[in-house]
């Protein structure tokens, strides 16, 4: 049986798309304007203890806006600093833009175990404010094909993603920017 979650995207399928910007306000802007996504929930420093870049520490610190369009999720990411990350390599291997592809998962150690044994890498992993940890997988390509990022579905993080989607339906363009917690 291939659950769904609270905003209608298939576990182990595709549930959010991201990429990385310059300029995360003037971002989420565009979205709204030109593609009448949101509203959009924005967190503006995401800087965790434990962080893992390419098997060492990282202290790279982001700010993200989650929003919908229909049932997709956009993650609009700015990074804050120039310190080793999996943004900053995207951005230096191709400019800002794509990202990657979140996949819904039960069970993201796992997840990522199948995926190494189909010759992905594990290139982030961090803890989440909506519980587990995501990590972030290359296929030997890096940044030029984009990321696979395994998104733990968790209570927090299946009520977090619905709560956007519901704020979503029939959004009339006001209160655009709101908080992600």
């Amino acid at each position: 049986m291939n659950k769904s979650l609270g905003y209608g995207q298939p576990m182990g399928g595709i549930a959010q798309t991201a990429f990385v910007v310059e300029d995360l306000r003037a971002s989420v802007n565009r979205f709204i304007a030109d593609m009448k996504a949101g509203p959009f929930f924005i967190l503006d420093n995401f800087l965790v203890p434990g962080q893992n870049y390419r098997g060492a520490e990282s202290t790279a610190d982001i700010t993200i806006a989650m929003g919908f369009a229909g049932h997709m999720l956009i993650e609009l990411i700015q990074p804050l600093d120039n310190n080793p990350s999996v943004y900053k390599e995207t951005i230096e291997k191709r400019g800002y833009g794509f990202h990657h592809f979140g996949i819904a998962c039960a069970d993201v150690d796992a997840a990522s175990l199948d995926y190494q044994k189909r010759g992905y890498h594990e290139a982030f992993r961090a803890s989440v404010p909506t519980g587990g940890e995501v990590v972030y997988l290359d296929n030997g390509t890096g940044a030029q094909w984009g990321f696979l990022e395994l998104l733990p579905v968790t209570p927090g993080m299946d009520e977090t993603f619905t709560r956007f989607f519901k704020a979503s339906q029939g959004w009339d363009g006001s209160d655009p920017v709101r908080s992600f917690l």
